[in-house]
């Protein structure tokens, strides 16, 4: 066999793949979540914010944004911060639940009075999306963060429940 007609076999080959991938492809999924909760570190304080993500079947990508208000009498720091985040999920919901872990990376400002940190930090954590109504779920997610840099706190821990909206 010539180079010129494995060329074309491997073209053909390839071309073939290619069809049945884009016929078996699903579409990409997005969604966005708004949300309350409250984080135990240092006590407790409410927190609220909001998210937006793309999944690819089992891997997500996810933008968000959080803040926790700060308590100067009670010495408690505001602290907002701004994540990337990958999420591993279940392929297709459970009884109408899907599973999550995520991780991410971001930037944090943790501020109390004229103090103000501003640094990178880290998160882990997971949660689950439980179908309430066609593309509306109710969204319950725990995180850890890692800030660093000196803060206050460099750990904060936050739970949330939120509204999230499939499209």
């Amino acid at each position: 066999m010539s180079l010129g007609s494995h060329i074309r076999r491997f073209a053909r080959i390839f071309a073939v793949s290619l069809g049945l991938v884009a016929m078996t492809a699903q579409p990409a999924r997005a969604d966005i979540t708004a949300f309350l909760g409250l984080s135990p570190t240092p006590e407790r304080h409410s927190v609220k914010g909001f998210s937006g993500g793309l999944s690819l079947v089992v891997v997500g990508f996810e933008f968000e944004y959080s803040h926790l208000g700060e308590d100067t009498p009670q010495f408690l720091p505001g602290l907002k911060t701004y994540s990337g985040n990958v999420l591993v999920q279940t392929p297709v919901e459970l009884k109408g639940t899907q599973f999550y872990a995520t991780a991410g990376a971001g930037a944090y400002q943790e501020y109390l009075g004229p103090r103000d940190q501003t640094h990178a930090t880290l998160n882990f954590g997971g949660g689950i999306k439980v179908r309430i109504l066609g593309p509306v779920r109710l969204r319950l997610d725990y995180r850890v963060f890692q800030l660093k840099g000196e803060p206050l706190h460099p750990t904060y821990q936050r739970f949330f429940a939120g509204a999230n909206f499939a499209f």
